[in-house]
């Protein structure tokens, strides 16, 4: 099995950077494309062979987009058809992997129905072993059915619109395939899993790992840590019930000298790099070449695969966020990861990359990843370039059972995704009330903002979590504040005053802390981030939204913005997150066009985002 490139403009970068094996099968590029207006496709079966399609789609740009070549806009219903060929090998599974597809999907291979899928913003997984093996000579046809309905709020969305047609600070719809879909082979008993956890004082690399079921009793994990070629560490773990914990100490590589060149941070981005080895039992000081009942080999490697982590910590104390136990000023920008012509989906891995580096040319440390999830190579190249990275979850708008159920299994899904990469360093579960409406009055919504604080903990307790951001505080480590009042002096004595806030209500009218129990007794001792505020709009007449205010051009732009943010770093708070990177549709508020083109100076803009002080 080869990897393939097969959409021009698209190198096959591995879509899972921190668990990748040689040897996978792009599925991007054009796939067979019918639209389901009328929602018959079930029942005329257009799984089988023999169905016309109406058209081909570049996948996985949104049908919505200009990309894709299609420009369907609201409809709900999407099929998709490919015929690829697949080798099958003896002793190897065969697993289709889907890395997002809005909203609920389904999976047929040679007309078995494979996979039902709920959930638009995280990857799932097909072992289609089965299908391959029945017809190992033959070409298979791949459906998918993707069903995106606009107009149901109980669907996490984030800044999907539900209108037909984009209104105030929501956007056009990135439905269907929207990410890669890919293949790999992989041993029966492999690597399922990893779980990178680090603490960069006493040196130690912690790694849980999650193997497939047929690992047979006795098999052990080898993990060997490296940095520029050079073997920096190595331990075992045996496996137990499908997992194995490995524990790694950095020290003996450094000698009596400091941890402190190992370390990553945004300034610093260090990578170590693993190799992750699956073995069979029996294999330490046993030269007899025994096999077990089935035939395997003591000390035989079950699989390999290659990843990486990064050595920091990431915690907050009452007044400051601790990169590496050290204060470090939150320099964050709002990103909502749009592109004209291809909406969520990014155009490109250059795309990414030139993201990556336009944030960091503009002076900031990090970003908000916002109501979307982000494309894992973005994330890889967050940790090999240095941003810090904060997760959001995308928000439904309604409250009820069934969105409380869909947003939960889905961040859930996504923090387990994300947990390794050592440039994510917080999560956000709720955004401005935004699927809990009622939080100040509903008991039971306050109850499932802290249940998800808390699940969000128990799922990794090694970074800061937000419950709500941005107003209506009830459970976090941290008290975020969205604020977009232009007058510098006045935010800053709003900011500054850590008792007074508890009490005070945003420009949005709504409190920054809930007065409801529990919630202010919560909030004491927690560092404060301005987590949204700037917003400023070139003065346009050509009708879009205004956005949180004008200025009349990129100098006026570049006065306002060193004003503020010298206010923001001056008032003592932990950081801050100026919005935003880039305009997006109506939403003209950014640094740069929705081209990735800078509305000022990008030097005086970087000078601007680091003023006030440097405050590390």
């Amino acid at each position: 099995m080869t990897t393939e490139t097969t959409q021009v403009g698209r190198p096959a970068a591995h879509p899972r950077p921190q668990l990748t094996r040689p040897g996978w099968t792009s599925l991007t590029g054009p796939w067979e494309h019918r639209a389901d207006p009328a929602e018959v496709g079930l029942t005329e079966e257009w799984w089988r062979t023999g169905t016309a399609f109406e058209r081909t789609i570049e996948v996985p740009f949104p049908p919505e987009s200009a990309a894709s070549g299609v420009e369907i806009d609201d409809v709900a219903i999407h099929w998709y058809r490919r015929e690829v060929r697949l080798d099958p090998r003896p002793g190897m599974l065969t697993i289709l992997h889907l890395e997002a597809v809005d909203f609920e999907c389904d999976v047929w291979v040679d007309e078995q129905h494979v996979a039902h899928h709920v959930g638009g913003f995280t990857p799932f997984e097909v072992d289609v072993t089965p299908q391959v093996a029945a017809r190992p000579d033959a070409p298979h046809v791949v459906v998918v059915r993707s069903r995106d309905d606009r107009s149901d709020l109980e669907q996490p969305r984030g800044k999907q619109d539900w209108e037909v047609d984009p209104h105030v600070i929501w956007y056009q719809r990135t439905s269907g395939i929207w990410r890669e879909v890919w293949v790999e082979q992989v041993p029966e008993a492999h690597v399922a899993e990893l779980w990178w956890r680090t603490d960069p004082i006493a040196g130690i690399v912690d790694l849980t790992v999650e193997t497939s079921r047929a690992t047979p009793p006795g098999a052990e994990v080898r993990v060997v840590l490296s940095a520029q070629g050079r073997d920096l560490a190595s331990a075992s773990g045996s496996v137990a019930a499908a997992r194995a914990e490995v524990s790694l100490s950095l020290r003996e590589a450094v000698g009596g000298a400091t941890l402190e060149p190992l370390w990553w941070s945004p300034e610093h981005p260090v990578l170590l790099d693993a190799r992750i080895e699956l073995r069979a039992g029996g294999g330490s000081g046993d030269a007899s070449g025994a096999t077990d009942a089935a035939g395997t080999t003591a000390g035989a490697q079950l699989d390999a695969v290659g990843s990486y982590v990064g050595l920091r910590s990431a915690r907050v104390d009452d007044r400051a966020f601790l990169l590496n136990e050290r204060p470090y000023l939150l320099r964050l920008v709002l990103e909502q990861a749009y592109w004209p012509t291809s909406h969520l989906a990014a155009p490109s891995e250059a795309a990414l990359e030139e993201e990556v580096r336009w944030i960091k040319r503009l002076g900031f440390n990090g970003l908000r990843m916002h109501q979307t999830s982000a494309d894992p190579r973005f994330l890889e190249l967050c940790d090999r370039l240095g941003l810090l990275v904060w997760v959001d979850s995308p928000a439904s708008f309604r409250y009820s059972t069934t969105s409380l159920d869909r947003t939960v299994r889905g961040w859930l899904d996504l923090v387990r995704r994300d947990r390794s990469h050592p440039s994510v360093v917080t999560w956000v579960p709720f955004n401005e009330s935004w699927g809990v409406e009622q939080v100040s009055v509903d008991p039971r919504q306050r109850d499932a903002v802290r249940a998800l604080h808390h699940l969000t903990k128990a799922l990794d307790p090694t970074r800061p979590v937000i419950g709500n951001d941005g107003w209506e505080y009830v459970a976090g480590d941290v008290v975020g504040v969205h604020d977009y009042r232009h007058d510098p002096d006045a935010l800053a004595a709003m900011l500054a005053d850590r008792a007074a806030l508890v009490t005070t209500s945003s420009v949005s009218g709504r409190r920054v802390v809930l007065d409801a129990a529990g919630c202010p007794e919560a909030a004491e001792g927690r560092p404060v981030v301005l987590s949204e505020f700037g917003g400023f709009t070139l003065a346009t007449h050509d009708g879009t939204w205004a956005g949180y205010g004008g200025v009349a051009d990129g100098e006026e732009l570049l006065e306002r913005l060193e004003s503020l943010v010298t206010a923001v770093v001056g008032s003592g708070i932990a950081g801050f997150c100026y919005t935003q990177l880039t305009d997006t549709e109506q939403e003209r508020n950014g640094l740069l066009t929705e081209d990735r083109e800078p509305k000022a100076d990008p030097d005086r803009i970087a000078a601007a985002i680091r003023s006030g002080g440097v405050r590390r």
